[in-house]
């Protein structure tokens, strides 16, 4: 299995989103790692999947964290008898519509009793992340299978669950996991207009000041931006380009990480939240 190849590669946080428009663009913020300094460079809009593939399509060594899941619940994949291994499984779920995927997710949930609706995942409990087959508030499960088909195209190599390009490395991040740390269970975007509230700007300047602070033990890095960098991250009431300087952090710690900081016992068809 391909390993470390470069010592300082470049970095990627990725806000994603399964239906990216100007308006709503996928979020990457672009840095480098240099000891306990993590540097943004700057935050790209990508405003249809044509850009988002041809991100992924640049030439390594680069590392990036991605926001959304790369796998689905081993409990669900044998509740549906579907295939097993990865790679098989990710094909299938790709052929899929988004109809489909919704009634066969809401009929397994239907099946099951309150309070264990839907499966998790082994991430899920230490990442504090919601499951990858909920379909809404977020659709983890569409954009999972609106972005790994497009990583396998691409050929990028994705520690444990697919092997590729080794300049080119793909793990899953979770920006919710480094802000519960920072700021515990306030709420720092919204992408309604009308719960863009002051609080939720406090929250993103606290959370920001943190990050620049390196007040994350959990990862023990500390951002570096411009003054105008920072403006831009609190002005920024959706979050989305905090959210992919999230996922930079956790693409920068998996740097300096044997293994991307993965554990040794990664479900093979699940994945694993980095930095979880």
């Amino acid at each position: 299995m391909p390993s470390h190849t470069a010592p300082h590669p470049h970095l990627l946080g990725v806000d994603f989103t399964s239906a990216p428009t100007p308006r709503k663009p996928i979020t990457v913020a672009r840095g480098s790692v240099q000891g306990r300094r993590v540097r943004l460079q700057r935050v790209d809009a990508l405003a249809n999947f044509a850009a988002f593939e041809a991100l992924l399509r640049e030439p390594g060594p680069w590392l990036g964290a991605f926001d959304f899941p790369f796998g689905l619940p081993r409990e669900l994949v044998h509740a549906l008898d579907w295939p097993r291994q990865w790679l098989a499984l990710m094909r299938h779920y790709a052929a899929l519509d988004r109809a489909t995927i919704r009634n066969i997710f809401a009929a397994f949930c239907a099946a099951r009793p309150a309070g264990a609706k839907f499966a998790h995942r082994a991430c899920d409990g230490p990442a504090g992340s919601s499951p990858s087959m909920k379909w809404v508030n977020p659709p983890l499960a569409f954009m999972l299978q609106a972005g790994v088909p497009r990583l396998i195209e691409a050929g990028v190599h994705l520690p444990h669950l697919h092997d590729g390009d080794a300049q080119r490395v793909a793990l899953e991040g979770y920006p919710g996991l480094l802000a519960r740390e920072l700021i515990g269970l306030r709420s720092y975007k919204s992408d309604a207009r009308a719960r863009q509230t002051p609080e939720r700007l406090i929250a993103r300047k606290d959370l920001v000041d943190a990050l620049e602070q390196g007040r994350s033990v959990r990862l023990g890095l500390r951002l570096v931006l411009s003054h105008a960098q920072r403006d831009g991250l609190v002005a920024d009431a959706a979050g989305d380009r905090l959210d992919a300087v999230l996922c930079l952090m956790q693409a920068a710690w998996a740097a300096q990480q044997p293994r991307w900081g993965l554990p040794r016992d990664v479900d093979a068809l699940e994945g694993w939240i980095v930095s979880a």
